[in-house]
């Protein structure tokens, strides 16, 4: 059995996940936690994601609850999630980390920390997205050089990070199929008189508004033909169902750095 705990528990994602780990039966919900000055610390998480009571009350410290759980689930900011995977690291615990927006440094730490503890770190935990990452490799692989490639990705209006870390995972995808550095062939903004597009160039758009929970789109266009690869999310909780199980995937393995694709063994 394995013992988890929820950072951020009471957002949307956290509600997910507290609605996935009640869905199995290898794994138990032993911590759910909070922002300080959240309104709901002290109440059942349980009964918080409007499910039967599990007597686990909303923390604001992982601290003081970290002996009582075997792996991490975090889904919060890149400030707090940093300040967790330093609290795992000191405590020897795995964490599963889905937060979005880190930066380069932030990047760093995460890395040095997996030489200690075992970490996955996905931009999208939906089994979906993961098999579509696979299909783009191979499409970008048979290909080549001969196709422009476009990742258009929606979502809802609270979203604060652009483009997403799914487009941005599926543009390495195809950038490391080629052979090419994401960083230095990504196009993220088009405006004025541009000239004739580089064709070894990889573009992203970015469309934020309503409630639209995830839609990737990969454009591979050619001269007489365009292939679409796309992924289109109505729920959260094929999010929490990959969190969760790469959470309890995570409790045996060694330190190191994974990501989705391996817990799925598409590697």
């Amino acid at each position: 059995m394995t013992r988890i705990a929820i950072c951020g528990a009471a957002g949307r994602m956290g509600r997910a996940l507290i609605h996935a780990v009640d869905a199995r039966t290898d794994v138990i919900l032993a911590a759910a936690i909070e922002r300080t000055g959240n309104s709901l610390i002290g109440t059942d998480a349980g009964e918080m994601a409007a499910l039967s009571p599990k007597g686990v009350k909303i923390n604001q410290s992982l601290a003081s609850q970290i002996d009582l759980v075997d792996v991490i689930i975090d889904f919060t900011s890149p400030e707090a999630t940093i300040a967790n995977i330093a609290l795992c690291r000191q405590e020897g615990k795995g964490i599963v980390i889905g937060t979005t927006g880190l930066n380069e440094a932030q990047k760093h730490l995460l890395i040095e920390a997996s030489h200690d503890i075992p970490i996955v770190y996905s931009g999208n935990y939906s089994v979906g997205v993961n098999v579509s990452l696979k299909l783009l490799e191979l499409a970008a692989k048979a290909f080549g050089d001969t196709v422009d490639v476009d990742v258009l990705e929606a979502h809802h209006r609270f979203k604060v990070d652009a483009p997403s870390g799914t487009a941005l995972m599926m543009g390495e995808a195809v950038a490391s199929a080629l052979g090419r550095d994401l960083k230095d062939v990504a196009c993220y903004a088009r405006e004025g008189h541009t000239g004739a597009r580089d064709r070894k160039t990889i573009g992203f758009q970015s469309i934020r508004g309503g409630d639209i929970v995830g839609d990737h789109t990969v454009y591979f266009m050619g001269e007489g033909e365009r292939v679409e690869i796309r992924h289109v999310a109505t729920s959260r909780m094929n999010f929490a169902n990959g969190a969760v199980r790469a959470a309890a995937w995570l409790k045996t393995r060694s330190a190191g750095l994974y990501d989705m694709r391996d817990v799925l063994g598409l590697k």
